[in-house]
């Protein structure tokens, strides 16, 4: 009698640590990062309940961990949006709709990147700063194209850019609690950039 093949293993060797955070970051989608553990992780990565030790000594090393792999998910959808655009003014605005996106779609992931117990504020782990500044450097680099064409006021960069993050941080977290529908948001986003208009 022949048996069944057991079912493939969901990574290769060497990339079990990438295995347990996709799974981890799957299981964000319906449960908050306060509720994770190994031994859930473990299972749903298909692996044996000691396996996540090999890579984590604990379950807040998992959820950081876990909070760097959303960090770099959000840097990389602001990327891809300003990437896929070539006017300054409508590359500001997808990069503000990649990071709102993202918090309406992976509501619990974008609540562990700023979760003050995994990442403290103004002192960021060694793997999560580099990914912090290179977010910061894409929305510097940003608006201060958007200033070259006139799409926002000339001036100091910085508070500008400040002030556009806080205002689409706010709008992603009122729709993470339902207060604000995404293409509300979206089009609140476009009506604080509204494009130049030309005399006739």
């Amino acid at each position: 009698m022949s048996r069944s093949a057991a079912p493939p293993r969901p990574y290769h060797h060497g990339n079990l640590r990438q295995a347990l955070l996709e799974a981890a970051m799957g299981m964000l989608t319906d449960t908050p990062a306060s509720q994770l553990s190994l031994r859930e992780v473990a299972r749903a990565a298909q692996v044996s309940h000691t396996a996540p030790y090999h890579y984590f000594t604990d379950r807040q090393g998992l959820i950081r961990a876990v909070g760097v792999e959303a960090m770099r998910r959000l840097l990389q959808a602001q990327c891809a949006a300003a990437q896929a655009q070539d006017a300054p003014r409508e590359r500001l605005l997808a990069l503000g709709h990649a990071y709102v996106r993202f918090a309406a779609n992976e509501p619990h992931a974008f609540a562990l990147v700023f979760d003050p117990q995994y990442c403290q504020p103004g002192a960021p782990a060694e793997d999560m700063a580099p990914l912090i500044a290179d977010n910061e450097a894409l929305l510097a680099r940003c608006v201060q194209e958007a200033q070259q064409v006139g799409a926002l006021p000339p001036g100091d960069p910085e508070p500008i850019a400040t002030a556009l993050w806080g205002t689409v941080h706010g709008l992603a977290q009122l729709v993470m609690a339902g207060h604000v529908p995404l293409l509300q948001a979206e089009a609140a986003l476009g009506a604080l950039l509204p494009p130049p208009v030309h005399p006739q």
